[in-house]
């Protein structure tokens, strides 16, 4: 630990890239940690972005790099690395990793979150063709189409809504009898024409060759097993964060283990910070981590005076 960073970024998706660039605008000495060969996060895994403002239809893959590449062209530290435990609460700050450990000044945590997974065959191959977890990403190229929801709470009751504005058909797929979303919900889900429930049901295997053909599905009361041509599959059961390196750091979590933080990015701990998925918020998309990074930085600053 030889060097002392004004600032530890860890995780390079877009809340984190985007935080090293304005750290490196700032001329903040900056080390950004990430696991993964290349940065940018969930979105290098995406086949297309179509909601990312003056880049519509951009290769998923594109978008990473391109952030990535704009945070290179200023004086940053980039290290790939696996961080197991880190120590926050003294005023120098000690990130342990598989590589080392790192102190900073301030550390800002965006490690991001990752999808809850059905664990079924054809859901991982099929990944980007076909099988999504982000309905308002990615919805729009199934227009006119037949999708399946998987889940039954409030964001798959969402998501089914969502798609079937613009779906010729959608089913949603849920283990029970009933449904846990809000009545409200519900209730707008039901009255939809185009929108069929698959009750008491859970998917067996995703189906296709190089893009989603059709979903089997397993009723849970009778073992009836059926298959169901679709075009796309929005698996909603669920995130997680990324969190197993911060949850004994002595930061405050919701239920689910996400830090809370609000829009300033900052925690219950001086001089650390998260941004992005990784923390309690209503909407995780790309547009709303970049947004984090940038208001993180500011929250930095303000912490280094």
């Amino acid at each position: 630990m030889s060097e002392l960073y004004d600032l530890i970024i860890i995780g390079a998706g877009p809340a984190g890239l985007t935080a090293a660039i304005y750290a490196g605008r700032a001329e903040l000495k900056t080390l950004l940690l990430e696991r993964n060969p290349m940065g940018g996060g969930q979105i290098v895994n995406t086949y297309e972005v179509d909601n990312y403002p003056g880049l519509p239809g951009i290769n998923g893959f594109d978008l990473g790099s391109k952030m990535s590449e704009h945070a290179d062209r200023y004086a940053i530290t980039r290290v790939e690395a696996e961080v197991s435990s880190m120590e926050l609460t003294g005023g120098e700050k000690v990130v342990h990793t598989d590589q080392g450990d790192f102190s900073g000044k301030c550390v800002l945590i965006t490690s991001g979150n990752s999808p809850r997974k059905l664990g079924v065959p054809g859901e991982e191959e099929l990944a980007g063709m076909g099988v999504s977890y982000c309905a308002t990403c990615d919805g729009a190229f199934f227009r006119k189409r037949t999708t399946l929801v998987v889940g039954g709470g409030d964001v798959a009751v969402e998501d089914a809504i969502f798609l079937a504005r613009g779906c010729e058909k959608v089913y949603l797929v849920h283990r029970r009898d009933e449904l846990r979303a809000a009545k409200s919900l519900q209730t707008a889900l039901l009255a939809m024409d185009n929108v069929e429930v698959i009750w008491d049901s859970v998917v067996e295997s995703v189906n296709g060759k190089d893009q989603v053909e059709s979903v089997s599905i397993r009723n849970v009361k009778t073992n009836e097993l059926k298959d169901v041509p679709v075009n796309g599959v929005f698996i909603a059961v669920g995130t997680q964060p990324n969190n197993a390196f911060y949850m004994k750091a002595g930061l405050n979590t919701d239920a689910n283990g996400y830090i809370i933080a609000g829009e300033d990015c900052k925690t219950n701990l001086p001089g650390v910070f998260a941004a992005g998925d990784v923390r309690t918020k209503r909407l995780r998309q790309v547009s709303t981590a970049v947004g984090d990074g940038a208001n993180a930085i500011t929250s930095v600053l303000e912490a280094l005076i």
